[in-house]
């Protein structure tokens, strides 16, 4: 059986308290105008792919969490998700990095057309920090699913090469951003997108790869 340690340390009361089995992904609201809520479909099945193939125990039914609430800080991870425009205020900003140096992850995926907006949204809460495109070795891609050639490409987007970056905070990876891949669209049902089964299997096999290391999955 596998076993996860938990490194949010906000929540690691609440944790022993409530139990493993009342942990859930939660889903990031923002302002902007961008649709945050673009994959409605997508947390629910990557939280029973994990369940099933991780041994994990997270509710099935995800959260959404605004930005600047304080109830982020119940959620070891965080996705977010979109088309458009992302903005954070100052105080969202601040609460975001509060929780990312904490020990929290969020998971960032472009559904297309998020690249010019949430870059300058992400600068705005680590001024001090670049996103740096993660080698094909990186753990990330080692964990339950080995990638060898890096992030699966799922949907076309502009064809370009599916690239995966990370902001680095005191040598840990806080924060991943998916691009030219969209794996939120190939955790939907499968009758949104009509994906192939193979596709599908990948976008969740590599989902399982970033919630098992957000989580800190040991053996």
């Amino acid at each position: 059986m596998t076993r996860y340690r938990f490194t949010l340390i906000f929540i690691s009361i609440a944790t022993m308290a409530i139990g493993q089995s009342d942990l859930q992904l939660g889903l990031l609201k923002y302002n902007g105008g961008g649709d945050w809520y673009a994959n409605p479909t997508s947390l629910t099945n990557l939280s029973s792919y994990c369940n099933q193939q991780l041994d994990m125990d997270l509710k099935t039914n995800y959260a959404t969490v605004e930005v600047g609430s304080a109830d982020l800080f119940n959620y070891p991870f965080i996705h977010m998700t979109g088309h458009g425009n992302v903005v954070f205020s100052s105080a969202e900003a601040e609460n975001l990095r509060t929780y990312l140096i904490g020990g929290g992850f969020l998971h960032i995926d472009d559904n297309y057309g998020m690249d010019p907006f949430v870059r300058p949204a992400m600068k705005s809460v680590f001024p001090e920090l670049e996103f740096v495109e993660l080698p094909d070795e990186h753990i990330i891609y080692k964990q339950f699913e080995a990638f060898k050639s890096g992030l699966p490409k799922i949907h076309k987007h502009d064809e370009n090469p599916a690239q995966a970056f990370g902001l680095f905070f005191e040598g840990r990876l806080i924060c991943l951003y998916t691009y030219e891949c969209d794996l939120g669209d190939g955790w939907e049902d499968e009758a949104v997108h009509n994906d192939p089964p193979d596709i599908r299997k990948k976008a969740l096999d590599m989902g399982a790869n970033i919630v098992q290391f957000a989580f800190g999955a040991v053996e």
